[in-house]
């Protein structure tokens, strides 16, 4: 079945009411049937890669160039993580959900977070992003609040905007091409304010195409990371000239390779 095919069951969006403290309600958040079949039951449970993530299916072996640093990306699915295993196994980057929304945190951040740096992996934090819930301003400083700061140590990487389909409805969040490139604007921009550093894009040809009619308005300034479940990276979205960061696959965890040697990985976590 076509991607295109699969996200034609994705619903509407739905309106997300608001808390007195400010944050969304979670009430509203239900996920669609392909959410689900995909391992999200609730409000939070979003993850990298949701769409293309297929447990039943080996994405196809490749090898890796010399100038590459393997890494994987966790969220609440994978709980406590062995860090140790993943060292042995030859990862040296890890990037964690932190936030999704204005409404969620990882119960497993702190673990998995300083677990992956304790065990010497230079590490970052990521946000599932949900434009309809409130601006892009807004779930820059959750995120920043919750973990997705960032600082000048050599271990630890800008955080990662995930901007991607929606589980809980309309594809597209329900915004247009030009409300979407605003509303992502509006979240790097509060996050370099505040931090001193672009964030890194983690997206996807198929939905940065539908979504922001593959704006290219990023390109020059923000590291991509995209997503591509096959032998090589493909047609890069929004006229980036390269990627820095490819996942390529949901077996056994989500896997990522870093476009460059572990110097490079290093400058990227220095800026």
């Amino acid at each position: 079945m076509t991607l295109g095919l699969l996200l034609a069951s994705i619903g509407s969006a739905q309106a997300s009411p608001v808390s007195p403290d400010g944050t969304t309600s979670t009430a509203s958040h239900q996920p669609t049937a392909q959410a689900r079949q995909h391992g999200i039951e609730k409000a939070g449970d979003a993850y990298m890669g949701w769409v293309q993530n297929n447990t039943t299916t080996i994405a196809p072996a490749v090898m890796a160039p010399d100038a590459t640093v393997e890494g994987i990306d966790v969220s609440s699915h994978q709980g406590n993580v062995d860090w140790a295993g993943q060292w042995n196994a030859g990862k040296r980057f890890a990037y964690t959900k932190a936030t999704e929304g204005n409404y969620y945190t990882n119960p497993y951040f702190a673990q998995q977070y300083n677990g992956s740096y304790n065990v010497g992996m230079i590490r970052g934090a990521y946000h599932f992003a949900t434009p309809n819930d409130s601006s892009g301003a807004n779930q820059a400083t959750y995120f920043l609040a919750h973990g997705g700061g960032w600082s000048k140590d050599g271990k630890t990487l800008p955080g990662a905007l995930d901007i991607e389909y929606n589980p809980y409805g309309a594809t597209c969040y329900g915004l247009s091409q030009a409300s979407m490139v605003s509303w992502i604007r509006d979240f790097l921009n509060t996050y370099k304010s505040r931090t001193g550093r672009d964030p890194v894009i983690y997206t996807n040809l198929d939905w940065w195409s539908q979504c922001t009619g593959n704006s290219t308005a990023f390109n020059a300034t923000n590291p991509l990371w995209v997503a591509r479940y096959a032998s090589a990276p493909g047609t890069l979205p929004g006229g980036w000239p390269f990627h820095t960061i490819w996942q390529y696959s949901s077996t056994p965890i989500d896997q990522d390779r870093f476009n460059g040697d572990q110097s490079r990985l290093v400058a990227l976590a220095n800026g």
